[in-house]
């Protein structure tokens, strides 16, 4: 190619509406996060783990609660002896070229007998779970509350929001392990009917996780609600909403036609960058014996059962602590990059 011709693709790429090329906001956007390599590292990890969870028993020789109290506390990459009825029966890898991970503790064992690998990889779909689920509800929970809010105006939002800082006035984690405490009392005192009958019921099912969701989703709409109502105050007064009006629209179609498509972008932004805080919230609950139930696996949990031998078994915390760190590290630089792809005072520095 001539210099010429180089020089023309490179002016047409970097100003492509002098040559009616012009991109959508979403291409610019998606053309800018593409720049950011850490934040598309960060994305092809979290599609890695997406993947780890839903064919954890692909990748997992044992079962998340399977023993072998023979090798308990086993090191990492150290064999042990099992009969050939053992292997056939309770390894997923048997018969495949894998079958070497039956006889092997790829990560070690914990202090049971359990295959910490396995664990580990079954721990995916708690700490997913909790990422996906809550920040679901607060999405839900927020969007709709501050919308009605910042829509109404006056005296509906004042009130709405008087609500909303009083509620931030009390400290999350506290009410979040009140509220954990009091699920898992009624739960050991055997309610069966009711609401919090099928809620018990519900959350047996679920190894835990339900209480869980309760829990971290009871408080953490609070900032959305917040965003959501600041961004229809600035939006509801535009001129595409003053002419939905005066061409009769209702209020709920102005809502959900007009005001949300444009304002739950930035807001679904804001949330990516939330997530890392609900699986540290889980670990955290976890990490006190307030999380999932046992033998439900747990990153969190796997912390708690083996920071006690820390010094004679680091490998019980090193690689669950690993996961945890570089799962929320890896939700970080993907919010990270999609607020400076979406924000345009932030395209065109380098990344």
């Amino acid at each position: 190619m001539s210099p010429e011709k180089q020089l023309e693709k490179l002016v047409n790429d970097e100003n492509p509406e002098q040559y009616g090329q012009g991109r959508s906001p979403m291409q610019d956007a998606y053309r800018e996060f593409r720049r950011n390599i850490i934040a598309v590292a960060g994305v092809i990890f979290i599609i890695g783990i997406l993947l780890t969870a839903t064919f954890a028993p692909f990748l997992s020789p044992y079962g998340f609660a399977q023993q072998n109290t023979l090798n308990n506390r086993a090191k990492p990459f150290t064999g042990y002896d099992i009969t050939e009825e053992y292997a056939e029966e309770n390894c997923h890898w048997y018969n495949t070229p894998l079958e070497w991970g039956c006889t092997t503790f790829i990560a070690g064992s914990d202090a049971l007998g359990r295959d910490l690998w396995s664990r580990m990889v079954y721990g995916t779909r708690v700490s997913l779970a909790v990422a996906f689920v809550a920040s679901g509800v607060s999405v839900i929970i927020g969007l709709t509350y501050g919308t009605i809010a910042g829509f109404a105006g006056g005296r509906v939002d004042n009130i709405m929001m008087r609500v909303v800082d009083f509620l931030y006035a009390v400290p999350t984690l506290p009410i979040i392990i009140m509220m954990t405490v009091y699920f898992k009392a009624l739960a050991r005192r055997g309610v069966t009917t009711g609401f919090m009958g099928t809620l018990i019921y519900l959350n047996k099912s679920t190894g835990g996780l339900l209480f869980v969701f309760v829990a971290i989703g009871a408080l953490n709409w609070l900032g959305m609600a917040r965003q959501a109502r600041g961004q229809v105050l600035s939006y509801k007064e535009k001129e595409f909403v003053e002419a939905a009006r005066a061409i009769g629209a209702k209020d709920g179609h102005i809502i959900t036609k007009h005001l949300i498509p444009n304002i739950i972008g930035p807001l679904l932004i804001l949330e990516s960058m939330a997530i890392p805080g609900y699986i540290y919230t889980e670990a955290v609950l976890s990490l006190i014996s307030l999380g999932v139930d046992p033998p439900t696996p747990s990153w969190g949990a796997m912390i708690n059962e083996g920071y006690s031998t820390l010094r004679s078994n680091p490998h019980l915390v090193m690689f669950p602590g690993v996961a945890l760190t570089l799962t929320t590290l890896a939700f970080n630089f993907m919010g990270d990059g999609l607020r400076d792809a979406f924000d345009a005072r932030l395209r065109g520095r380098k990344l």
